[in-house]
């Protein structure tokens, strides 16, 4: 989706699928708050790609790994409850940023067991 770049590392932010970025797209007419929310934090990944708090890996839950294969999950605190989670992987040469989705609350809560 987006480029940055620190020192020598190029740094991307992007969405886990192209479903998911549809559906940011769409958050800009449907739900402003929550687009302009998302979208200042991909502003911040792509300056720092360890902006989100990273959960313990004893707590990342098998749906990130079987779905997506992360051996590292970061959240970041929506307005209204929302939490977006995205995980990082790269090289010497390259950052990447990768958007897994944004959930409401409660969603989050079961998506980790807390329910």
């Amino acid at each position: 989706m987006s480029n940055g770049n620190s020192g020598t590392r190029r740094i991307v932010v992007t969405f886990a699928d192209e479903g998911l970025r549809k559906s940011y797209e769409r958050l800009e007419r449907e739900d402003r708050r929550l687009y302009n929310a998302i979208t200042r934090v991909l502003d911040s990944l792509r300056i720092n790609p360890a902006f989100g708090v990273s959960i313990a890996k004893n707590l990342i839950p098998a749906y990130y790994v079987r779905r997506y294969g992360v051996s590292n999950l970061h959240k970041c605190n929506l307005p209204g409850g929302w939490r977006l989670l995205y995980f990082v992987k790269g090289t010497r040469a390259e950052v990447i940023s990768i958007v897994l989705e944004w959930l409401p609350h409660k969603k989050y809560e079961r998506r980790f067991g807390y329910d």
